[in-house]
């Protein structure tokens, strides 16, 4: 059995990679969203020209990020969201609420602080974790039978 992954949410700290690092064994082909910040706010403008107001700014790149976020998570059989510390990821709970819409299997990763914020967006995962290496053995399990 081999899995696409789709890794959405966060962008501010390391998780994507050690989930791929401690994944390296198993058949599991990851993809995510653009993670270089100012290349994912600025490729609208960038692209298509300038705007005056930041409104439109805004739409133009979520409008061309949303090209590759909606095939990685169409495409994938498992969508992972993580919910960072820092910043509200509005972003993040569109694409969980995406990912449970298509009938996705979603695993959803927060600290115990977003809890209550997120009841919802965790209702609809199969699992709510609270580490990359969680995220690791459930994979681990899922595809080889196997526990850490």
């Amino acid at each position: 059995m081999s899995f696409q992954v789709y890794l959405s949410g966060e962008i501010h700290t390391d998780w994507r990679e050690q989930i791929i690092a401690g994944s390296a064994d198993l058949d599991v082909q990851f993809t995510a969203p653009v993670t270089d910040h100012d290349a994912s706010d600025d490729c609208g403008v960038t692209i298509l020209g300038a705007e005056d107001k930041k409104f439109w700014h805004d739409h133009k790149g979520a409008k061309i990020n949303a090209i590759r976020t909606r095939k990685g998570i169409e495409d994938a059989d498992l969508v992972v969201v993580r919910f960072g510390e820092k910043y509200k990821q509005w972003n993040a709970a569109f694409d969980a609420g995406y990912a449970a819409a298509l009938g996705k299997s979603l695993i959803v990763m927060h600290g115990a602080d977003h809890q209550h914020a997120l009841k919802e967006v965790d209702a609809a995962a199969l699992a709510v974790v609270e580490t990359p290496q969680q995220i690791i053995d459930i994979l681990r399990y899922v595809l080889n039978g196997t526990l850490r």
